[in-house]
């Protein structure tokens, strides 16, 4: 397994306790000045929005491409909302799925638009952006079967999909990362459709997870322990869904067989323990894999390509990882 590090540590602390790059303590500054409240201590409507506008305000310029599509896929409950971002012209363009991040709770298809946008101009294949159902209003798994639906609609209908099936990738960042996974995990075990990698940006991997990342980080300006603790608490309707590999994928009982996969944390997340811990498990069971984590970093960088360069840099070993898997024999 390869593994990397970036950004070398040129940090300030805080309070002589976690280091963090100084484009991190130059935004934990401008939210504490702000007096930005946590995502969790506001209504569902007001941290969707709050959400949505701050991952706007830190991605940077809008990369123009060439063709960008707003479609419905059929779904396992009605009509699943897609974006499809094209690059170039061509029929058939190699495809990544995406899944946007939000905890399951927030989100829709501008969240993931500048990340979309990048991958594509940088890779030069199509990326799909996948409007999944939220909860708490569909709880597990409903996004996971209208992440999968998605998917097999693409494999299945590749002129409609303008994609290429040979050459099929899913991703997403945080309970996108876990939806890619989940998905991935679906698709090996009904033979299909088959994927040629999966780009798991800081997922989700374990419900209770109890690992020093998830201890350690509970400042309430970034992103904590309580705030995924507050995500979980709208996605299953049951705790003991937590236990199931399609949430919890470090609990599948194999991971032989599966695609591919480059997974990307942050030094200073909560989830980062467990994003390694599945990294190791996919490596164990002779899964091709890049570990890949961002020092200094914290979790939501790959969204704020505008504020931390360590966001771009991110972004484009993504697409350089998406263009090898596209490339590779078949």
């Amino acid at each position: 397994m390869q593994r990397r590090y970036h950004q070398p540590r040129r940090s300030l602390t805080r309070g002589g306790a976690v280091p963090l790059h100084p484009q991190v303590e130059a935004a934990r500054a401008r939210r504490q000045r702000d007096r930005v409240p946590p995502l969790y201590t506001l209504s569902l409507a007001e941290a969707r929005a709050a959400d949505l506008a701050s991952i706007q305000a830190g991605g940077g310029a809008v990369i123009d491409v060439r063709e960008v599509l707003d479609e419905t896929v059929p779904g396992p409950d009605g009509p699943v909302p897609i974006r499809r971002y094209r690059p170039v012209a061509g029929d058939r363009l190699p495809t990544l799925v995406y899944f946007f991040g939000g905890g399951w709770t927030l989100g829709n298809l501008d969240t993931s638009d500048g990340i979309c946008r990048a991958l594509a101009a940088s890779a030069g294949c199509q990326v799909i952006a996948v409007g999944y159902r939220l909860a708490p209003e569909a709880k597990f798994p409903a996004a996971v079967y209208d992440c999968l639906a998605a998917v097999e609609w693409v494999a299945a209908n590749p002129d409609a999909a303008g994609a290429d099936p040979r050459r099929l990738a899913v991703g997403g960042d945080s309970a996108g990362g876990n939806l890619a996974a989940a998905v991935t995990l679906l698709a090996a075990e009904r033979g299909g459709p088959p994927l040629v990698g999966q780009l798991l940006v800081y997922p989700n991997t374990e419900y209770g997870s109890q690992t020093a990342s998830m201890r350690d980080n509970a400042d309430p300006l970034l992103f904590n322990r309580t705030s995924v603790d507050w995500y979980w608490s709208h996605y299953l309707a049951d705790p003991a869904d937590g236990a199931h590999p399609l949430a919890s994928p470090l609990r599948a009982p194999d991971l032989a067989g599966l695609p591919p996969a480059l997974v990307i944390t942050a030094e200073y997340d909560p989830l980062r323990d467990e994003a390694e811990a599945y990294a190791h498990r996919l490596r164990e069971a002779g899964v091709p894999v890049t570990l890949s984590r961002y020092e200094g970093m914290v979790h939501g960088f790959f969204a704020m390509a505008g504020d931390l360069d360590s966001g771009r840099v991110a972004q484009d070993q993504a697409a350089a990882q998406l263009v090898a898997w596209f490339s590779a024999p078949a």
